[in-house]
């Protein structure tokens, strides 16, 4: 309950809002922000949190209890309440409301049939309208574990040649030993080809018995002519089809296409799993977790799930809830997503029935992803508590940064930074930077220009200064760190990872020259050893990745009529030097800055 001291004058307040559709935001000591919400009735909504009723849970009594004050916004209909309250808990990040971290696009398998010799491809936008797509998935690495398991079961090439262009220009092919349908050889037909992408592509939709019918005809047919070769590799591929299918587990009959979310709400933590069938097919899953202090009820829920399909490029026409949905949010969710997709999209929440199973079976996998969870979490903090321990640090690091120095002679020089909370690395804050002052190979002039950037940035709004730097390099290397912050005004504890002859994680080092043993503590060498890894492997990627584009940028330039800068708006147009080669006068002539008679210097260049 809230403060009694507060309680009166609360009530009063919320006893004068209006009953009309708004936001409102509560606010604790010191003004915070600690929960968002909105609802159809302001007062009546408002009103409930400062009187004893049955409705709140122990986390909404929590969270009450803290309140010392509140403001509202009137809105004119109960959606536009719901765009503002996602808006204003991204803006604020309420301690008390759930907030959907994962604020990405989703990856999609696209595939023109109309091309000559078709491929599949990732993307995360559905632009092409001769297009099929397939998805969304939860992220590229099932999308690229479908399509490999599409190349080998039906023998596509997963090579980067394309056709008809490479077509005889490989002699011995290594991929045609393991399955290739091989159409680099001039003997394999585009008709040949599409058949077996076709295949695939059917095998996508669900069309499971239309494949394995046709392939059976045709082994049968070998096998009477006594073409036996033929009739194997159809009995392969009959069997690897069959393999593939009993990894996507049939769900629905194959028209159907549906979300299923469930939310499991624990004490610790609280996690909401998502279910995407597609063709029939439980194709992919998704968990999103939520501290336990986060209020998951029915307002949460229906917050989640709009901000979960703000920026989904597809939407499917059925969606299917299990949990504490109220019939006022499944209508306001309905209403809001129907307006987003210009039609009509139908939330369920079924009691009994198969949908009902998937609902429980998704809860189940929200639950049991909690439990390993929370296992993780305790391994990690107290593996962190151990680190803070041998290397003497006043805090748990929470938050570590790590820095990198990677360069080609005096070019090139990059520092990458990582950054890992709570022993997870947290890829949105990874940050690269090119060096301004430092022209000739100097690790430690560049490390102090690395630190000294980074520490500018701690004032900035919403910025976050780490528990601990640890820096990839020895005690002179810390040393330079330790310089770069000093002079910032910041004393941040900074360490250093040594490596030994193999260049393998050995120890900690500090300014002082002071080796921290990790060798014999297994979970801290684990952590420091990924963290190191990470760290050189994003540094290195961006470097080499400058330096394939300042490659391209020189090659351009070579070109007469073409400097710097309209090298990079050639690339930033065509995104590589193969689609500058192939695009044609006219299409060169639309990149700003590029004339005709330019663009006729490109086509010679590269003639």
């Amino acid at each position: 309950m809230v403060n009694a001291a507060y309680a009166a004058s609360l009530r009063e307040k919320a006893s004068l809002l209006p009953l009309s559709p708004g936001v409102y935001i509560m606010r604790g000591d010191g003004g915070k922000v600690i929960y968002v919400g909105k609802s159809k009735k302001l007062k009546n909504r408002v009103s409930q949190y400062f009187h004893e009723t049955d409705f709140k849970s122990v986390k909404t009594d929590m969270m009450t209890s803290l309140v010392r004050d509140f403001e509202y916004i009137v809105c004119d209909t109960e959606t536009e309440a719901l765009t503002l309250e996602n808006s204003l808990i991204k803006l604020y990040k309420p301690r008390y409301n759930i907030k959907l971290k994962d604020d990405k696009s989703y990856p999609y398998i696209s595939v023109n049939m109309h091309d000559e010799y078709p491929r599949f491809t990732v993307t995360r936008k559905r632009e092409d309208p001769r297009a099929l797509y397939f998805g969304p998935y939860s992220g590229t690495t099932v999308v690229y574990g479908i399509i490999n398991a599409m190349q080998k079961t039906f023998g596509l090439p997963a090579c980067n040649r394309r056709f008809p262009r490479d077509k005889g220009k490989v002699t011995h092919c290594i991929y045609r030993q393991i399955g290739c349908l091989a159409p680099c050889d001039e003997n394999v037909t585009s008709e040949q080809y599409r058949e077996s992408f076709s295949e695939a592509v059917d095998f996508l939709s669900g069309n499971y018995k239309k494949i394995t019918d046709e392939l059976t005809e045709k082994m049968l047919y070998a096998s009477e002519n006594e073409m036996f070769e033929a009739a194997a590799v159809c009995r392969d591929r009959i069997r690897a089809i069959e393999k593939l299918r009993e990894k996507q587990k049939v769900v629905a009959s194959p028209e159907v296409e549906r979300d299923v979310i469930s939310a499991y709400a624990g004490d610790a933590v609280s996690a909401v799993c998502v279910f995407y069938i597609r063709g029939g097919k439980l194709t992919d899953s998704e968990i999103f977790y939520f501290s336990g202090g986060e209020i998951l009820d029915s307002s949460a829920l229906c917050s989640f799930i709009c901000e979960l399909y703000v920026r989904r490029e597809y939407i499917p026409k059925e969606i299917t809830v299990g949990g504490e949905l109220s019939e006022s949010d499944k209508e306001l969710c309905e209403s809001w997503l129907s307006e987003k997709t210009n039609r009509k999209v139908n939330l369920t929440i079924p009691l009994r029935g198969e949908k009902k199973k998937l609902c429980d079976m998704a809860k189940e996998n929200a639950e049991q992803k909690c439990k390993e969870y929370l296992l993780s979490s305790q391994k990690t903090d107290k593996t962190l508590a151990r680190l803070a321990s041998l290397a003497g640090l006043e805090t748990v690091p929470e938050r570590i940064e790590a820095f990198d120095i990677s360069n080609i002679g005096d070019e090139h020089i990059t520092a990458g930074m990582v950054v890992f909370e709570n022993g997870k690395p947290k890829k949105s804050d990874y940050r690269i930077f090119r060096m301004k002052t430092v022209s000739t190979r100097d690790d430690y002039a560049s490390m102090r220009e690395a630190v000294s950037r980074r520490c500018a940035h701690f004032s900035d709004d919403g910025a976050v200064a780490p528990d601990l730097f640890l820096i990839d390099g020895g005690a002179a290397h810390v040393s330079a760190a330790k310089q770069a912050m000093r002079e910032a005004g910041y004393d941040i504890p900074t360490l250093g990872m040594v490596k030994d002859d193999k260049h393998r994680t050995r120890a900690l080092v500090g300014e002082d020259g002071d080796e921290i043993q990790i060798l014999s503590e297994q979970q801290v060498y684990s952590l420091i050893y990924k963290i190191q890894e990470e760290v050189h492997r994003f540094t290195i990627s961006k470097m080499m990745g400058g330096k394939r584009k300042a490659e391209k940028t020189s090659v351009l330039e070579n070109v007469s009529g073409v400097g710097k800068a309209k090298a990079k708006a050639l690339l930033a147009v065509f995104g590589g030097l193969s689609a500058i080669k192939k695009a044609d006068i006219s299409e060169l002539c639309r990149v700003k800055g590029i004339t005709e008679s330019i663009a006729k210097n490109i086509k010679e260049y590269f003639r």
